[in-house]
């Protein structure tokens, strides 16, 4: 059962307050693009009596309410922190922190230049099926998806087959770097059949200056970051936040794995 946020203990009054646990939603709490079981809303809500935890996703807020939430409970209640596109959209106990703009940041007619480019670049592009909504344009960064977004899900589960033979993705990967050497972007590969563009240093690690900021912002200092994600060889869109000093990174290879290393690690 999904609980409200009101029935945890206050973030100092956690026994375990030094410590947050960080998730990617992909094929880590959930399956991809599909709703997370009930086991691991259970155990994630036992887990929440001990520590802070919160979510990190390169996707943005309203997909995150489908997958991990219902429409009748919001999600930012059922996690500490909401780390939405990679943390450019932040929230904590269900109230926003900031917000960051990609555009902003690129300028419109740069952003053109890229948006035409890919557009030219999956045209040409001979895979078994194309689909619908090639580019999604979110708050902190670009979707990129050689298949589409309108995929079904057994589609999906054929292009990541499909991509992981002839390197899809990575080609496309290693193709906007040429095309692009300046613009000061990253690109990372995740889920089954998107890669993300960001500017440098708006992976998945922006996360971390908002918890960082607990220090002056409530005198909480997280020393014990814990991450677990799926993605997280290099390339992977979970690989700098795993990596990352400031973190202990977990390899997860599903769900089930991450609650079986939560259970091992924190004794649930």
């Amino acid at each position: 059962m999904i609980q409200a946020g009101s029935v945890y203990p206050t973030l100092m009054a956690r026994p375990m307050q030094n410590t947050i646990c960080l998730f990617d939603v992909d094929n880590t709490l959930g399956p991809v693009r599909r709703a997370v079981s009930p086991e691991m809303h259970s155990l994630l809500s036992r887990l929440r009596h001990k520590c802070a935890i919160g979510y990190v996703s390169g996707s943005n807020l309203a997909k995150q309410q489908e997958q991990l939430s219902t429409p009748s409970v919001p999600v930012t209640s059922l996690f500490d922190f909401c780390f939405a596109e990679n943390g450019l959209m932040a929230f904590k106990l269900g109230v926003h922190l900031s917000s960051t703009s990609f555009i902003d940041w690129v300028g419109e007619t740069m952003y053109k230049a890229l948006v035409n480019w890919v557009l030219k670049y999956i045209a040409d592009l001979d895979i078994p099926v194309k689909r619908g909504t090639f580019m999604e344009f979110r708050n902190g960064m670009v979707n990129i998806t050689p298949i589409g977004r309108n995929a079904s899900n057994a589609e999906r589960d054929e292009f990541q087959r499909y991509d992981k033979e002839h390197g899809i993705r990575k080609t496309m990967v290693e193709a906007l770097k040429r095309q692009f050497p300046d613009l000061g972007l990253t690109y990372s590969i995740g889920g089954q059949i998107s890669l993300d563009a960001f500017p440098v240093g708006w992976d998945k690690t922006y996360c971390l200056r908002h918890v960082e900021a607990e220090k002056e912002r409530s005198g909480l200092v997280y020393d014990k970051i814990h991450f677990f994600g799926d993605m997280t060889q290099k390339g992977g869109n979970d690989h700098e936040l795993y990596e990352d000093d400031r973190t202990i990174g977990h390899t997860v290879a599903n769900p089930e794995d991450t609650m079986r290393q939560l259970k091992e690690l924190f004794d649930l």
